[in-house]
């Protein structure tokens, strides 16, 4: 039998401030953005590119990244692919892929906040480092609140 990964690790900043709700099934679900970026260099000149992705997580991780978590915060993510699809008022079949979420390790030194500069936040990770995961239940495509 073939075996398959479906596995993505993320580091990057919050580009807004987490989003939880609760499906009719009592269920908690927290989505936000996530900001990462790469820089190269073409002919001497630095470039620079930024990738945004939908991060959502589940139960009690959810309620964990809402507590924790605010626009800005520098933040690891482990978790897999998931896209989904609906059709629109309009009739139209939309799209959407996100990374539903693992695990998260809150990366901000206490001192400093959203606002710490990467020195800072590398500096303070090993002691202050905040690491949260939930093992893994089955959501139902008809759970989702959005």
């Amino acid at each position: 039998m073939a075996r398959s990964v479906n596995k993505v690790i993320l580091v990057g900043n919050l580009t807004r401030d987490p989003e939880l709700r609760y499906t009719p099934q009592g269920h908690a679900v927290c989505s936000f953005g996530l900001a990462t970026n790469r820089e190269w260099k073409t002919e001497g000149e630095k470039q620079e590119s930024a990738e945004f992705h939908n991060i959502v997580a589940w139960n009690k991780l959810a309620e964990l990244c809402s507590q924790l978590l605010t626009k800005g915060s520098k933040i690891y993510v482990e978790g897999r692919l998931q896209t989904r699809d609906w059709t629109g008022d309009d009739g139209v079949k939309r799209y959407k892929t996100e990374i539903v979420m693992d695990e998260m390790v809150l990366l901000n030194s206490k001192k400093g906040g959203a606002e710490a500069s990467d020195d800072e936040a590398t500096q303070e990770e090993p002691k202050n480092a905040k690491k949260a995961s939930v093992e893994s239940e089955e959501i139902l495509d008809s759970e989702v609140p959005f």
